[in-house]
């Protein structure tokens, strides 16, 4: 390890933003060295990693894939360190020689290592919309206590943050109003009528972005613009009133900060996640990306749309979700997360319909009224009680 450089662990690597950001600090050796890697179940994927970017360290999920790569990385002749399991998870995201952790596993099982990043004090790339979602002021409150430095890597919060003044105590007077864009995903234009219909496959096909499976329903329904929602009142501290959020198809404009002035700043580029990945591992100061630069004269026009028509408000019902959940008490946006990441694992192998989802998410929230969460066992606890309520919701479609 060199000391002179920027220490980093990617928490995900193997998947699309573990990639791209493995692709950002290739293009930057003499300012970054990879410290640690960790993936769930991509034993190939991970032994590649590590045979190019030599980390101190690669953890898999469970001890099957743990021993598996060892054993390879043995075979190869290869010195990483490989270990597996939570606490190893935790290990790396908090180790003191690590000094950036780009968090990128999906899902609740992320929040256990991004808390420990954030009580060590790192600089903590936020691309796990979980984390915050899930953890909320607790969250918060963990990061400001352990003195991390919090930036975030989803491109719209990535967007909002560069449109900010430096100084977040600038913030709550300057703003008026957060606007977040969103593509519309693959169904902006279908019949709502039909969206019962919807395969897996086509839930997944994204206009713009390349995307895991996940995500890309998220996308499909628009709970990932809910996840958004959420995390963009505990990134920023505005009230859920100031967060608005419109259609914009080309997804140019990543989002935009209104100010009371009524002057909006936008941030604009491709739709390529090394663009805010970059932002967060050099910030303050910008480095190149790999992202194509956007070119003008190609441009035929930028639009927009809002949620108001009855056939969005048919097409997105989940969308309305965010601020429900916010207004509710603490603890509310965990059971939302959790009833999501069980009924989009239920539809991708087609245990329910498309069109499910939001039903199986709304039922959760009605019978599932949290206590404030005051610790991570408790939150995981929130978690688990969620899922399964959400499990016993799909049971009853599925009789």
């Amino acid at each position: 390890m060199n000391a002179e450089k920027t220490r980093v662990v990617v928490l995900g690597s193997t998947g699309s933003i573990g990639v791209n950001t493995l692709d950002v600090v290739d293009r930057h050796p003499e300012r970054f060295e990879v410290f640690a890697l960790t993936a769930s179940t991509s034993v190939d994927a991970m032994l590649a990693q590590c045979a190019r970017h030599k980390p101190a360290f690669a953890v898999m999920a469970s001890e099957t894939h743990g021993k598996q790569l060892q054993d390879s990385c043995k075979a190869e002749g290869l010195s990483t360190t490989v270990l597996w399991g939570d606490e190893a998870i935790e290990m790396v995201a908090r180790h003191e020689l690590a000094d950036t952790v780009m968090a990128a596993i999906v899902g609740a099982a992320g929040l256990a290592p991004c808390l420990a990043a954030a009580q060590s004090g790192k600089r903590l790339l936020l691309a796990n919309k979980e984390a915050l979602v899930v953890g909320g002021q607790l969250f918060m409150d963990t990061v400001a206590l352990g003195g991390a430095r919090l930036l975030p890597i989803d491109s719209e919060h990535s967007a909002v943050f560069q449109s900010l003044p430096q100084d977040p105590k600038d913030w709550a007077a300057r703003i008026d109003k957060i606007i977040l864009t969103a593509s519309g995903g693959p169904f902006r234009t279908r019949d709502p009528m039909t969206l019962h219909q919807v395969t897996p496959e086509e839930a997944c096909a994204h206009p713009n972005w390349v995307m895991g499976r996940k995500i890309s329903v998220d996308s499909a329904t628009m709970m990932n613009k809910a996840l958004e929602v959420i995390e963009a009142k505990f990134l920023f501290g505005v009230a859920p009133e100031q967060i608005q959020v419109i259609i914009h198809p080309q997804s140019v404009i990543h989002s935009m900060v209104q100010y009371v002035d009524n002057s909006v700043v936008a941030q604009l580029g491709t739709p390529d996640m090394r663009g805010p990945i970059a932002y967060g591992l050099s910030w303050p100061e910008r480095v190149t990306s790999g992202a194509t630069a956007l070119d003008f004269s190609t441009m035929a026009g930028l639009s927009f749309e809002t949620f108001d028509s009855e056939d969005h408000k048919k097409r997105y019902p989940g969308l309305d979700l965010a601020w429900q959940v916010l207004r509710a008490p603490a603890g509310s946006t965990a059971v939302l997360n959790a009833a999501n990441e069980v009924a989009v694992a239920a539809f991708l192998t087609r245990r329910i319909r498309f069109d499910h989802i939001h039903q199986i998410n709304t039922e959760t929230l009605n019978v599932i009224t949290p206590e404030t969460p005051a610790s991570l066992q408790d939150l995981l606890a929130l978690d688990q009680l969620s899922r399964r309520a959400a499990e016993t919701a799909i049971s009853r479609l599925s009789a």
